[in-house]
């Protein structure tokens, strides 16, 4: 038997060992759009739009949140992983509406004047299905502590919770 024909049944092997490893593993869902923007106030932190970045690996639904018109205050920092960041969504699925949140901890460091950056934030109240569309909730101003569709919550050197209501709906709806 010629060394080519030898190595045939693990050449196989190895083919159908990572065949049977990618069908096994979760597989990443379209979100479209990927990205939408809403406008949001958050009071001292500032007012404008915010562009929400939407991801869905096939285990794990997550938003990012990026603006150059909401920035941390003059004379305020944070340090990296010290914001805890929460973000209502209006879910509907098959007619019915509710509500999803999506929260993290993580953030770059950021001082006064910096655009804020949170995120990625994960899925972590309610469920979504493939289908499933989320948008902004839309609340009147002013943002309050029992009045918010954004919650930023910084603890590191500068503590401060800082609400914020989104005033418009998204540029387009999430679809998951």
């Amino acid at each position: 038997m010629s060394s080519n024909r030898r190595h045939i049944p693990l050449v196989l092997a190895a083919a159908c060992s990572v065949a049977g490893a990618l069908a096994l593993a979760p597989t990443a869902q379209a979100v479209t759009p990927l990205t939408a923007t809403a406008t949001y106030d958050c009071g001292a932190w500032g007012s404008g739009l915010a562009t929400l970045t939407a991801a869905d690996s096939g285990t794990s639904k997550t938003i990012k949140i990026t603006s150059t018109a909401i920035t941390m205050p003059a004379g305020t920092s944070a340090d990296p992983n010290s914001i805890t960041t929460t973000l209502k969504l209006t879910k509907t699925s098959g007619g019915v509406t509710s509500q999803v949140r999506f929260s993290g901890k993580t953030n770059p460091g950021m001082s006064g004047g910096s655009p804020i950056t949170l995120g990625p934030l994960k899925l972590t109240s309610g469920t979504l299905a493939a289908g499933d569309s989320t948008n902004s909730v839309v609340l009147p101003a002013p943002p309050s502590a029992t009045n918010w569709s954004l919650q930023i919550v910084a603890s590191s050197p500068t503590s401060a919770t800082v609400p914020c209501v989104a005033t418009t709906n998204q540029s387009a709806p999430f679809v998951w």
